[in-house]
């Protein structure tokens, strides 16, 4: 649609536009690849993940603070700051879809604002069998809606009133989300884990060997 617009009007910024999707693919293509490869090896693959957008998050302020403002969207530095932005991006949808599936979407809204007006259709009336997905999906969708409204609101004031050093606060934002990641893989490892009987051991060999008859007992 942006793309459309810029080639219909004349305006710039037509080739980061171009390059956006395509960048945005090979970069989920090479984090499922990553997160296969650091699985199969038993490393925290959704910890690295998270630290790999980071340090594209903290690669793209310095850029757009070093080059910002862009008056020419089409600039070399303006299409390498928003490609590294475009490569954060993706791997932020390619870890919640591989390693948060269960959890509602944080970054593409409409998907999201969607089901939750489906569901609030259903809470006026259901189909038959589906009021309790409904009601368990509807919370945590609409405080994701929320908190990034907020966040959109909170970006453009930002942005309106320090410019191009906004771009400092994401990398934060990520360093938090890491460190909260990091600190549940902690917890998981040192939680005690149910013991299991020995590969091979059945059930009846766990079970206690009856005593032997007695001379009161009959054998």
């Amino acid at each position: 649609m942006t793309l459309g617009a810029s080639l219909a009007l004349g305006t710039s910024g037509a080739l980061a536009k171009m390059l956006a999707l395509p960048i945005f693919c090979a970069v989920v293509i090479a984090v499922r690849l990553q997160s296969t490869v650091l699985s199969n090896r038993h490393w925290p693959a959704l910890e690295l993940l998270i630290a790999l957008k980071v340090l594209l998050l903290i690669i793209g302020a310095a850029l757009a603070i070093q080059f910002g403002p862009f008056h020419d969207a089409d600039s070399s530095q303006a299409v390498l700051s928003g490609m590294v932005l475009v490569a954060a991006m993706a791997i932020q949808n390619a870890f919640h879809r591989i390693h948060l599936g269960s959890a509602p979407s944080s970054t593409l809204m409409t998907g999201t604002t969607t089901q939750v007006m489906i569901d609030l259709a259903d809470r006026i009336y259901a189909p038959k069998g589906t009021e309790s997905q409904s009601g368990a999906r509807l919370v945590p969708m609409s405080t994701n809606i929320l908190i990034f409204a907020v966040g959109c609101g909170a970006a453009a004031l930002l942005y309106s009133r320090v410019g191009v050093k906004c771009f400092v606060v994401p990398p934060i934002v990520g360093s938090l989300q890491l460190a909260a990641a990091c600190a549940t893989e902690t917890q998981e490892l040192h939680s005690p884990k149910p013991l299991s009987p020995p590969i091979g051991e059945t059930r009846d060999q766990l079970a206690p060997t009856p005593a032997a008859p007695t001379e009161d007992q009959p054998s």
